[in-house]
């Protein structure tokens, strides 16, 4: 491969999106990408505020900032110990979890 037939990432990238309907493509996945992203986090605080805590009660339970609360609940994967704390500093009792398999829930305790 020679000099002349190099292509920089940046212009492989821009040619890419040129193609119709890429463009509105990439941005329709970021978009769903982002709303999965507001629903985990939204789900992990739904929990807390059923619990009537807030973030930094939480917090306060856990010994970590509030912002590292507000992190937790936004983040896109952690632990199940992690998870459990925070679950358990909500005031939830007996976490678990429940998975359907052959058409059987599964309980999993946390």
């Amino acid at each position: 491969m020679g000099e002349r037939d190099f292509v920089r990432g940046d212009d492989r990238l821009e040619r890419l999106l040129r193609r119709p309907g890429m463009a509105e493509a990439v941005e329709a996945l970021d978009a769903e990408g982002d709303e999965l992203d507001r629903v985990h986090a939204m789900s992990l605080a739904m929990v807390r505020e059923a619990g009537k805590r807030t973030q930094a009660e939480i917090a306060h339970e856990l010994g970590i900032s509030q912002g590292a609360v507000s992190q937790m609940e936004r983040r896109e994967d952690m632990l199940l110990s992690t998870l459990r704390s925070y679950i358990t500093a909500t005031g939830a009792q007996n976490p678990r979890i429940i998975v359907t398999v052959n058409g059987h829930d599964v309980e999993l305790a946390i």
